[in-house]
């Protein structure tokens, strides 16, 4: 979990679950109050809009229900309910990595501000986000993460 996000951190049980709610996920633990959003091309046809994800420990997570996973990249994978579909989470493939959980299956999420943006210059039409929050451009981004290519589908 990045400096940016130190504000945030919190510890404490948040409850959320897919459309269907077969597949239910608790944070009980660690995780960051706080949302980052992402406008690479991978995400935007993943949510069929702009995503927004925040930061919990991989201790703190714990799922129950039906789960599949895509390897949308070589380093990270993505979850979503085998029965409805909804997206749950985007998470790097290390064992100690976070889990970018979904907020919108977490209700207690809804207050959780937005603090970044990347792929800032990509933000389609209608997902123009306003506000005061770090940005960094797909050059500026791929620069500190040269491994990703998040433009491309």
């Amino acid at each position: 979990m990045s400096d940016l996000a130190a504000p945030y951190r919190r510890t404490g049980t948040l409850d959320g679950a897919c459309l269907c709610g077969t597949t239910r996920i608790r944070v009980d633990g660690d995780y960051v109050a706080a949302i980052g959003v992402c406008h690479c091309r991978k995400c935007r046809v993943w949510a069929g809009t702009i995503t927004g994800y925040f930061m919990a420990s991989p201790a703190a997570v714990q799922v129950e229900g039906p789960v599949k996973t895509y390897a949308s990249t070589p380093f990270a994978t993505r979850a979503f309910c085998e029965i409805c579909g909804t997206n749950l989470w985007l998470r790097n493939n290390g064992e100690d990595d976070d889990y970018e959980l979904v907020p919108a299956l977490f209700k207690d999420a809804d207050g959780f501000p937005v603090i970044s943006e990347i792929y800032s210059d990509r933000a389609p039409a209608y997902g123009q986000l306003k506000g005061d929050h770090v940005r960094a451009t797909q050059a500026q981004y791929e620069a500190k993460h040269p491994f990703v290519e998040g433009d491309t589908p």
